[in-house]
């Protein structure tokens, strides 16, 4: 195992970081911590370099206890988000720096440096200084310091936050080529759902200092257990049971298939937007009637934002194609089918059921 955490805890003053979580990390995966900001990411990320000392709980780093290891031999990069480069020292001797530290023969030193400018695409760029590179080159080289001493496992902390969304995009391309290169365990902090899914192998989802869910991306997104994982892995209608059953479906003999289970059932249906199919007519299916609030056109799709009988709000995201075919206009009257969605208790948020139609 690269990385394991078991139930660490930290607490600042009356405030609880994080709370008895724990998660492995497999050797040779790039697992993200995701989750907004105060769910205990980064202070997760700095007990396991070292750097903050938890109140309770277990680290462990390939397979050794690290717990109560020093930073400096744990064996972890550190990969920040404002780069945390030495600006009086040129590209290459940013990069060297750790290596100095451990006294290697220069010619080594020179050769893992070398190979390093050309692993980040920066050969031509040694001589310069921070200054003279862009925001994305200077957390290349970030990268290759934190790369440079071959550590044990490598610890990124919103290491794109602070460029650009075009840079971001170019750079989690190739982090997870450098990543597929290199093969180093590897924990990545981010806030940003689409990042964790672009970049990880597996995504640990925080709340509130506890882990919510963890799992391979496509899962969670298709398989969340809990209305906030639902919420926080992207758009999705929340439609409350009661309403929708008030309403007539289009085909009264084929209503929707909501089981309730007693008094005390669920009582909220979540849906995504791409999961909703309009229609000009009902054509004999279960939905409801619904009338375009507002048509929004996204690149190659296009958002639609519906009204209910009852005045409860639907998004609908389909493609540019299909809005064409339909020839959607503001204000038209339309027919919308949910085709897969899943129920939650309100209040116990317990997962109920998955309805696919």
């Amino acid at each position: 195992m690269g990385i394991a955490v078991r139930h660490l805890s930290k607490r600042f003053a009356d405030f609880q970081a994080v709370d008895d979580v724990s998660f492995e990390v497999p050797e040779g995966q790039l697992v993200a911590l995701l989750g907004p900001s105060g769910s205990g990411k980064s202070t997760i990320l700095r007990i396991i370099a070292g750097l903050e000392p938890a109140d309770s709980g277990e680290v462990e780093l390939t397979g050794a206890d690290a717990t109560n290891l020093p930073v400096q031999r744990r064996g972890v990069g550190f990969v920040f988000q404002h780069y945390a480069l030495f600006r009086h020292m040129t590209i290459r001797q940013n990069i060297s720096f750790g290596l100095e530290i451990q006294r290697l023969d220069r010619t080594e030193i020179k050769r893992r440096v070398d190979e390093l400018l050309d692993l980040v695409q920066l050969s031509g760029y040694a001589g310069r200084y921070p200054s003279q590179l862009s925001g994305g080159q200077r957390q290349r080289v970030a990268l290759a310091r934190a790369l440079a001493p071959r550590p044990k496992v490598l610890l990124l902390d919103e290491p794109f936050g602070a460029l650009d969304s075009r840079v971001r995009d170019e750079l989690r391309t190739w982090l997870r080529k450098l990543h597929d290169e290199v093969h180093v365990t590897s924990l990545f902090v981010t806030h940003d759902q689409q990042e964790a899914f672009e970049v990880s192998d597996q995504i640990v989802v925080l709340n509130r200092g506890k882990v919510e869910q963890m799992g391979p991306p496509q899962q969670l997104y298709e398989n969340p257990t809990s209305p906030f994982v639902t919420e926080f892995l992207g758009a999705v209608n929340v439609l409350p049971i009661d309403s929708i059953l008030s309403m007539n479906s289009i085909d009264e003999e084929a209503p929707l298939p909501l089981d309730i289970p007693g008094p005390n059932g669920p009582e909220l249906i979540y849906v995504r937007p791409h999961d909703m199919e309009v229609s000009r007519d009902s054509d004999g299916r279960p939905g409801w009637f619904a009338r375009i609030k507002r048509l929004t056109p996204l690149g190659g799709l296009v958002r639609l934002e519906l009204s209910l009988p009852d005045n409860t709000r639907v998004l609908v995201q389909m493609t540019r194609e299909r809005c064409r075919e339909l020839n959607l206009r503001d204000g038209e009257g339309i027919f919308v089918v949910p085709r897969n969605w899943k129920v939650f208790h309100q209040k116990s948020e317990n997962f109920v059921q998955d309805y696919v139609i």
